[in-house]
Protein backbone atom coordinates (compact mmCIF):
# COMPACT_ATOMS: atom_id res chain seq x y z
CA UNK A 1 0.00 0.00 0.00
CA UNK A 2 1.47 3.27 -0.74
CA UNK A 3 1.87 6.30 1.18
CA UNK A 4 0.94 9.96 0.79
CA UNK A 5 4.01 11.11 -0.60
CA UNK A 6 4.72 14.93 -0.82
CA UNK A 7 4.07 16.42 -3.93
CA UNK A 8 7.59 18.44 -3.85
CA UNK A 9 9.30 14.99 -3.32
CA UNK A 10 7.64 13.31 -6.81
CA UNK A 11 8.15 17.06 -8.47
CA UNK A 12 12.11 16.28 -7.43
CA UNK A 13 12.00 12.51 -8.19
CA UNK A 14 10.43 13.43 -11.81
CA UNK A 15 13.09 16.58 -12.57
CA UNK A 16 15.90 13.86 -11.55
CA UNK A 17 14.44 11.28 -13.44
CA UNK A 18 14.10 13.42 -16.59
CA UNK A 19 17.75 14.88 -16.09
CA UNK A 20 19.35 11.45 -16.40
CA UNK A 21 17.10 10.28 -19.23
CA UNK A 22 18.29 12.89 -21.25
CA UNK A 23 21.81 11.36 -21.25
CA UNK A 24 20.90 7.98 -20.47
CA UNK A 25 22.26 5.05 -23.28
CA UNK A 26 19.35 3.05 -22.91
CA UNK A 27 16.39 6.06 -21.57
CA UNK A 28 12.77 4.08 -22.10
CA UNK A 29 12.39 2.98 -19.02
CA UNK A 30 13.29 6.47 -16.92
CA UNK A 31 11.09 7.83 -19.66
CA UNK A 32 8.62 5.73 -19.40
CA UNK A 33 7.79 6.28 -15.28
CA UNK A 34 8.32 9.66 -15.13
CA UNK A 35 5.07 9.28 -18.16
CA UNK A 36 3.84 7.16 -15.97
CA UNK A 37 3.96 9.20 -12.70
CA UNK A 38 2.93 12.84 -14.24
CA UNK A 39 -0.48 10.66 -15.66
CA UNK A 40 -1.21 10.12 -12.24
CA UNK A 41 -0.12 13.11 -11.23
CA UNK A 42 -2.73 14.69 -13.65
CA UNK A 43 -5.28 12.00 -13.04
CA UNK A 44 -5.27 12.91 -9.12
CA UNK A 45 -5.22 16.45 -10.03
CA UNK A 46 -2.11 16.77 -8.46
CA UNK A 47 -0.48 18.22 -12.09
CA UNK A 48 -2.04 20.55 -14.27
CA UNK A 49 -1.99 20.58 -18.03
CA UNK A 50 -0.23 24.34 -19.03
CA UNK A 51 -0.58 24.14 -22.85
CA UNK A 52 1.53 22.92 -26.15
CA UNK A 53 5.31 23.51 -26.97
CA UNK A 54 6.84 22.92 -30.21
CA UNK A 55 9.73 20.80 -29.39
CA UNK A 56 13.33 21.69 -29.97
CA UNK A 57 14.41 18.63 -31.78
CA UNK A 58 12.26 17.63 -34.80
CA UNK A 59 12.07 14.31 -35.75
CA UNK A 60 13.14 14.12 -39.28
CA UNK A 61 12.68 17.19 -39.85
CA UNK A 62 8.91 16.78 -38.89
CA UNK A 63 8.15 20.42 -36.51
CA UNK A 64 6.11 18.64 -33.47
CA UNK A 65 5.01 19.88 -30.27
CA UNK A 66 4.98 18.13 -26.85
CA UNK A 67 2.90 18.62 -23.74
CA UNK A 68 3.95 21.19 -20.67
CA UNK A 69 2.57 19.86 -17.16
CA UNK A 70 3.16 21.82 -13.67
CA UNK A 71 3.99 19.63 -11.30
CA UNK A 72 4.69 21.83 -7.82
CA UNK A 73 7.05 24.24 -9.52
CA UNK A 74 8.63 22.15 -11.97
CA UNK A 75 7.40 21.75 -15.41
CA UNK A 76 8.12 18.73 -17.54
CA UNK A 77 6.97 17.92 -21.28
CA UNK A 78 5.33 14.23 -22.17
CA UNK A 79 3.57 13.40 -25.29
CA UNK A 80 0.59 14.86 -26.02
CA UNK A 81 -2.89 13.19 -26.49
CA UNK A 82 -5.27 14.09 -29.16
CA UNK A 83 -7.55 15.61 -26.99
CA UNK A 84 -4.76 18.00 -25.63
CA UNK A 85 -4.87 19.68 -29.16
CA UNK A 86 -8.47 20.32 -29.19
CA UNK A 87 -8.56 21.47 -25.62
CA UNK A 88 -5.43 22.88 -25.08
CA UNK A 89 -3.96 26.68 -26.38
CA UNK A 90 -0.55 26.25 -28.43
CA UNK A 91 1.94 28.59 -26.38
CA UNK A 92 4.43 28.22 -29.45
CA UNK A 93 8.29 27.74 -29.02
CA UNK A 94 10.16 26.79 -25.81
CA UNK A 95 11.37 29.46 -23.71
CA UNK A 96 15.35 28.63 -23.59
CA UNK A 97 15.75 31.24 -20.56
CA UNK A 98 13.16 29.39 -17.90
CA UNK A 99 14.91 26.62 -15.81
CA UNK A 100 13.36 24.10 -13.38
CA UNK A 101 14.60 25.25 -9.69
CA UNK A 102 17.51 22.77 -8.67
CA UNK A 103 17.39 19.74 -6.73
CA UNK A 104 19.68 17.54 -5.29
CA UNK A 105 18.27 14.16 -5.35
CA UNK A 106 19.90 11.04 -6.35
CA UNK A 107 18.90 8.54 -9.50
CA UNK A 108 18.23 5.21 -7.19
CA UNK A 109 15.88 7.59 -4.27
CA UNK A 110 13.93 9.52 -7.27
CA UNK A 111 13.84 6.09 -8.61
CA UNK A 112 12.70 4.45 -5.31
CA UNK A 113 10.15 7.44 -4.90
CA UNK A 114 8.66 6.91 -8.24
CA UNK A 115 8.30 3.29 -8.31
CA UNK A 116 6.37 3.88 -4.73
CA UNK A 117 4.20 6.29 -6.42
CA UNK A 118 3.30 4.03 -9.24
CA UNK A 119 2.94 0.67 -8.05
CA UNK A 120 5.71 -0.41 -9.85
CA UNK A 121 6.23 -4.40 -9.31
CA UNK A 122 8.96 -5.43 -11.50
CA UNK A 123 12.17 -3.12 -10.50
CA UNK A 124 14.11 -4.19 -13.50
CA UNK A 125 14.75 -2.08 -16.22
CA UNK A 126 12.44 -2.32 -19.07
CA UNK A 127 13.31 -2.98 -22.56
CA UNK A 128 17.24 -4.05 -21.70
CA UNK A 129 19.02 -5.77 -24.91
CA UNK A 130 19.67 -8.93 -24.46
CA UNK A 131 23.66 -10.46 -24.53
CA UNK A 132 25.01 -10.39 -28.28
CA UNK A 133 25.39 -13.56 -29.78
CA UNK A 134 26.14 -14.55 -33.34
CA UNK A 135 24.66 -16.92 -35.59
CA UNK A 136 28.17 -17.06 -37.19
CA UNK A 137 30.24 -17.86 -33.74
CA UNK A 138 31.78 -20.83 -33.78
CA UNK A 139 33.26 -21.99 -29.92
CA UNK A 140 37.30 -22.41 -30.32
CA UNK A 141 38.75 -25.81 -29.20
CA UNK A 142 41.49 -24.21 -28.03
CA UNK A 143 42.70 -24.65 -24.05
CA UNK A 144 40.24 -27.96 -24.09
CA UNK A 145 42.69 -30.53 -25.10
CA UNK A 146 44.22 -33.11 -23.01
CA UNK A 147 48.03 -32.27 -22.26
CA UNK A 148 50.12 -34.56 -22.89
CA UNK A 149 47.74 -35.69 -26.03
CA UNK A 150 46.67 -39.22 -25.69
CA UNK A 151 48.77 -41.02 -28.77
CA UNK A 152 47.07 -43.94 -30.77
CA UNK A 153 49.76 -46.21 -32.01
Amino acid sequence: MKQDIPLNNLAQAIFTINRHAKTAPEPQHLYFIKKESINRLLKERKAEKIGLHFSNRPRLSNQYSTLLVKVDNYYFHIPPSKEDFKQLKHLGKLDENYRNPRTKMSLSQAKRILYQYIDWKDKKPINKRPKYSSAYFTPSSLGKMEWPPKRNF
